[in-house]
C-alpha cells in the first residue's frame, strides 16, 4: 500500500485511492490529522454520482504529481471560510474523529456543493507560506559568509508574494537573528541541529513573479489562498492574516509573468558590484512544465559561466525530493560552489521546523 512507496518515487503512484491514502498519511505526519480525515473521505466521495467524485475517481494524470487531493482539500476549507458549511468546523477542530461519520458528512456536503467543489480540481494549489522563508533566510546567512552580505533576490512561483516580502520579517533561527526586530511577522521555527551562521544579510532588492499572481488586497483572492492552508494549522492562518495586513501597507513587487521569461529578464539586467544575484523558489518547481524548468536551468548555467567575485550568482531552492518526499534546502553559488547542489537543511513543508545540515 502507500507506505510501500516510501523508498520509491511517490509521485508516480498510479492508483488514485492509494495516492489519497499516501497524502493523508503525509498530512498526519506534518501535524494535520483532522484535514487527513477529510482526504480519506474522498474515497467515499469517489463512489457517488457527483461530478466531483467522478472526476476524482477518473483522474487523468499522476494524482500526487498534480496535487489533486490538496486541490479538493482547498475546496472544502473554502466552504468553511465562506460560511457555506459550518459543519466542517467540527471535523477540522477534531470534535468528530470517527471516519465513518466523517465520510457520511463529507459525502453529503459534496453532493450539496458539487458545483462549488468541482472547479477546485482545475488547477494546482497555490500555497504561499511565510514559514518557508526561514529556510531561504538560513541560506542567505550561509551564503553571506561565502559571497558577502548584500543580495538582490528573484522569486519565481511567488503566488501572492508573501515571501517576496521576506525582507520585512524578523527571524529567530535557532538563536541566529535576522531582519527588523519590530516586524509584525516573526519567523521562529522549531530549529534542529546547529544554528546557521550569524552573518550580516542585506536584501537590497527583491522581486517576484507568478503565472497567476494573487492580490491579497482583494478579499475574494485572499480567501482562496487561505483555503489552501490546512485548517488545523492555526499559526499559519494567523501568519497569513498578518501578511494580508502587511500587503495593505505596502504591496510586494510582484508581476504576472512566465517564470522562464522572468528569470531571463532579471539575469539580463545590470548587476551592481558586491551584490549577489540570487534566484529562489519554495515548493513550486514540480508544478512547472519541464520545458520551463529546462529553460530556467539553462539561463542560470549561462549566467553562472559569467559570474565573478564582484558579481556573484546563487540559486536557492526549498523543494520536494521526488523520491523521499522530504523538503530539502539546497544551494548552488558561483564562482566557487556551483558543481553540485549543497544540501543545507531539511524542513517541514510549511516551515514548522528546520533541521540544519550545513556548517554553523
Amino acid at each position: 500500500m502507500a507506505g510501500e512507496n516510501e523508498t520509491g518515487n511517490v509521485m508516480e503512484i498510479a492508483s488514485v485511492a492509494e495516492a489519497i491514502e499516501w497524502q493523508a498519511q503525509h498530512m498526519e505526519r506534518a501535524g494535520s490529522p483532522n484535514n487527513a480525515r477529510i482526504l480519506r473521505a474522498l474515497l467515499a466521495v469517489m463512489e457517488t454520482q457527483t461530478a466531483t467524485g467522478r472526476r476524482i475517481a477518473n483522474w487523468q494524470g499522476l494524482t500526487l504529481e498534480d496535487a489533486m487531493p490538496l486541490r479538493v482539500a482547498g475546496g472544502f476549507h473554502y466552504l468553511l471560510l465562506t460560511g457555506e458549511e459550518e459543519r466542517l468546523g467540527d471535523i477540522y477542530r477534531g470534535f468528530i474523529t470517527d471516519q465513518a461519520q466523517i465520510d457520511a458528512l463529507v459525502v453529503e456536503i459534496a453532493e450539496r456543493h458539487d458545483h462549488t467543489l468541482l472547479p477546485w480540481l482545475d488547477g494546482p494549489p497555490q500555497t504561499n507560506e511565510a514559514g518557508r522563508s526561514a529556510s531561504v533566510m538560513a541560506a542567505l546567512l550561509w551564503l553571506s559568509g561565502k559571497l558577502g552580505p548584500q543580495f538582490e533576490l528573484t522569486e519565481i512561483g511567488a503566488s501572492a508574494g508573501v515571501n517576496t516580502m521576506m525582507g520585512r520579517f524578523f527571524y529567530d533561527l535557532g538563536g541566529t537573528k535576522a531582519g527588523p526586530s519590530l516586524s509584525s511577522i516573526t519567523i521562529k521555527p522549531d530549529w534542529r541541529g546547529d544554528a546557521p551562521p550569524q552573518n550580516a544579510v542585506e536584501i537590497v532588492g527583491i522581486k517576484g513573479c507568478d503565472i497567476s499572481p494573487i492580490d491579497l488586497a482583494d478579499e475574494a483572492q485572499a480567501i482562496r489562498l487561505k483555503s489552501y492552508i490546512w485548517p488545523d494549522a492555526t499559526d499559519r492562518l494567523a501568519r497569513m492574516d498578518a501578511a494580508i495586513a502587511m500587503v495593505e501597507r505596502a504591496a510586494p513587487d510582484l508581476v504576472k509573468m512566465d517564470a522562464g521569461d522572468f528569470v531571463e529578464e532579471r539575469l539580463a539586467a545590470p548587476q551592481d558590484d558586491g551584490v549577489t544575484r540570487a534566484l529562489f523558489h519554495t515548493v513550486m518547481w514540480q508544478y512547472m512544465p519541464q520545458i520551463t524548468r529546462d529553460r530556467i536551468t539553462e539561463a542560470m548555467e549561462a549566467a553562472a559561466a559569467k559570474a565573478t567575485a564582484d558579481k556573484p550568482l546563487a540559486w536557492i531552492r526549498l523543494e520536494t525530493n521526488r523520491k523521499t518526499f522530504k523538503h530539502e534546502l539546497s544551494v548552488k553559488y558561483w564562482p566557487g560552489g556551483g558543481e553540485e547542489w549543497q544540501l543545507l537543511a531539511e524542513a517541514h513543508p510549511h516551515g514548522a521546523w528546520v533541521e540544519w545540515l550545513g556548517e554553523g
